[in-house]
Order: C-alpha cells, then structure tokens, then sequence
C-alpha cells in the first residue's frame, strides 16, 4: 500500500509539473523567447514522460505484496474426496478465501517475484510477490500424461502486470534487478493445513497444527 501511494503521488506530481511547464511554454511563446520556450518544452516532455512511467508501474504492480522477509501468503486446508481428489480450502492474508477442486497427489503453487534495484528502492519499490496458479500434481509422470488436469488462476485480472511488461520493454532494466517465477507443491493424502510463505528466495510450504 505505501509503495502504491508513493507512486501515485509521484505521478500526480509529475502531471502538475508537466502542466505548469506546458503553461510556461505557451508565455514564453508569447514573448518570442525561442530558447526560453524550446527548455521548457523539454521540460514538459519530461515530466510527462515521468508521469507515464509512474502510471504505468502503479497500473502493473497492483496485486503484488510489498516483501520485506518471509511471510505467510496463504493458508491451506486439504480435504481428500477420493482417490486422487482433493478439495482445498485458500485463505489469503486479506481475509479473502477461495475453494479449488484438485485433481492429483499433491497440490501445486506457483507465484511471480520481483525484485527492485537500489534506485527503485527510493521510490518505495521494494521486493514484492504474487501468487500466480495452483493446480494438482501426479508422482507419476504417467499419470501427469493421461489423467486430468485440473489449474485455476489465483492472480486477480488486470490491464497491465509487471512481470509481463518487464519481459517486453527494455526501458525497465535500470529499475528491477532480477524477475522469477517460484513454485512449491506438497502431497494432499490427508487431512491437513498448511501455510504457503514466501521469501526471497521463492515459495516454500509447511504443515501446521
């Protein structure tokens, strides 16, 4: 949440700055002060450009976790249907709880990490993750091959995501020093909870009382 406010702000500030250049621009322009005008259209340029910047990491890290240490990204409880069907139950430290269907001897979690540079560091940007997919896995690799899948997306939809944006455009470089995906599974043949952390070095699953 902080590093969102810091971004938002940030982006406000750099619109109003934009416009009050833009307005500069249009009275040095008035008084015929080529070189005067010509700066402080760069000037907008710039500051919009910042603006733009800002917007769009606000816009592709929302739903991402601010990560400072290990901490507790879901808990999990496991409810065996059947051979090789379980029910599990999420609930996400935002109070929000979820049920998937699973097919499989183990379930399955994947999540998105992204780490931020020194200077993104300033900005409020510091390691953050997300959860990405959960779905069921089979010890058998032939079982993997012929028997159902089940998958289902634990990321909330939006118009952009970091991740993806920083796999296209080079211009993020200097800002994330590394992107990964992390995954973590465990085996659901019983009655169980389980509490899914996350680090930066990746995803881990332990089973709790």
């Amino acid at each position: 949440m902080i590093m969102e406010n810091i971004l938002v702000w940030l982006t406000i500030g750099s619109s109003i700055l934009s416009f009050l250049f833009l307005v500069l621009t249009f009275m040095a322009i008035r008084k015929k002060k080529i070189i005067g005008s010509t700066i402080r259209f760069l000037c907008v340029l710039l500051f919009l450009s910042l603006a733009a910047l800002f917007a769009t990491i606000t816009v592709a890290t929302q739903g991402y976790r601010a990560l400072t240490h290990e901490e507790i990204a879901a808990v999990v409880k496991t409810e065996p249907l059947g051979e090789k069907m379980v029910m599990t139950h999420f609930k996400f430290p935002d109070g929000k709880e979820v049920s998937y269907k699973l097919a499989g001897d183990a379930f399955y979690v994947d999540a998105h990490i992204l780490k931020w540079k020194s200077v993104a560091n300033i900005l409020g940007l510091h390691t953050a993750y997300e959860l990405d997919r959960v779905s069921g896995r089979y010890a058998d690799i032939q079982d993997e091959l012929s028997k159902p899948r089940t998958l289902y997306a634990i990321s909330a939809d939006k118009p952009l995501n970091m991740f993806n944006l920083r796999q296209r455009y080079v211009f993020l470089s200097p800002l994330l020093d590394a992107q990964y995906g992390s995954a973590a599974f465990i085996s659901m043949d019983k009655p169980a909870k389980y509490e899914i952390r996350v680090s930066t070095t990746g995803l881990l699953i332990r089973e709790i009382q």
